[in-house]
């Protein structure tokens, strides 16, 4: 049975035994997945959201299926806003956990505070401020929760970001992976790199989840995991080919989507974030910085319009 609120725009559904998955519909720009694992003393919290409302109604859910175990952990799968900026309605108790790298990034996003003008309508934030972790980590930590582990890892490369962190909770074979996984959405690695998107696929099925959570869209089990891998794999040497492509003709990355068919990707959610993966490509592929403001920019040139966003 799921835990619902009226007029909620999520649901935090069970994954396994004392496993949840925080959805919200439909996953596009600023409305991200979350998670809570509750044990037998203690429960963690993964991820946050982009507004005090939605956000609110996470630890509202949250609260009902925990009971009587303290929120005493939290954890950031990486930097970016839809999965951060709530953190300052945590309980002041709550430990927040992040990788060095995601903190270090987190700090110099000033997003929540002088938000860009790229999306429409603005995200309606509420009362938020920031709130960076408290414990940092370079390589994996384990969070005890009574009787159930879970395990915080980094891949060890940079891929959605260069801080990302899955939680794995060994005991079940639930497997939280953050925007490593958009299944349905165009993945978006403006803030990585496509070569470590890709090393980070097998990275993912190494765990052998028998449940996995991405950051946005729906739960995956192990029968439908393969393909969605594979969907990501064909996607990110789509990207990186039409990028070598523009490098070596000396195009720019906009002319580059502008004169790219999307293809059998076109019909993803969000296909304008393929403007902001070549930027990213070349990047990778040149060794120039990507300017995160340009990139944007030129999304909404190819869009001809502001990005839309619900949250």
């Amino acid at each position: 049975m799921s835990i619902q609120h009226d007029n909620t725009p999520g649901e935090l559904v069970p994954v396994s035994e004392g496993v949840y998955a925080w959805l919200q519909p439909d996953g596009t720009w600023w409305i991200n997945n979350a998670g809570l694992v509750v044990g037998e003393e203690r429960a963690l919290l993964v991820d946050t959201c982009t507004t005090e409302r939605r956000t609110r109604r996470l630890l509202d859910a949250a609260d009902e299926a925990r009971g009587d175990k303290p929120l005493t952990h939290a954890v950031n799968t990486h930097h970016h806003g839809d999965h951060t900026f709530g953190n300052s309605l945590l309980p002041e108790s709550t430990c927040l956990v992040g990788h060095a790298r995601m903190r270090a990034g987190f700090l110099v996003d000033r997003t929540l505070e002088s938000f860009p003008p790229f999306w429409s309508p603005r995200p309606d934030f509420g009362g938020l401020r920031r709130r960076a972790p408290d414990v940092t980590f370079e390589s994996q930590l384990t969070v005890h929760l009574g009787g159930r582990d879970v395990q915080l890892v980094h891949p060890g490369f940079t891929a959605h970001t260069d801080g990302d962190v899955v939680a794995w909770v060994p005991d079940v074979r639930a497997l939280f992976v953050g925007d490593l996984l958009f299944p349905g959405h165009t993945p978006m690695i403006m803030a990585g790199e496509p070569s470590g998107a890709i090393r980070s696929l097998d990275w993912m099925a190494s765990f052998e989840a028998d449940k996995v959570v991405p950051g946005h869209g729906p739960v995956l089990d192990a029968g439908q995991l393969g393909a969605v891998l594979a969907d990501h794999e064909r996607y990110y040497r789509f990207v990186l080919a039409e990028a070598r492509r523009g490098v070596a003709a000396g195009m720019p990355p906009l002319e580059v989507a502008r004169t790219t068919d999307l293809g059998e990707f076109k019909d993803l959610l969000d296909p304008e974030r393929f403007v902001l993966n070549v930027h990213s490509a070349y990047g990778e592929l040149t060794g120039a910085t990507v300017d995160r403001f340009a990139a944007l920019a030129d999304c909404v040139a190819w869009l001809g319009a502001p990005i839309h966003t619900k949250a």
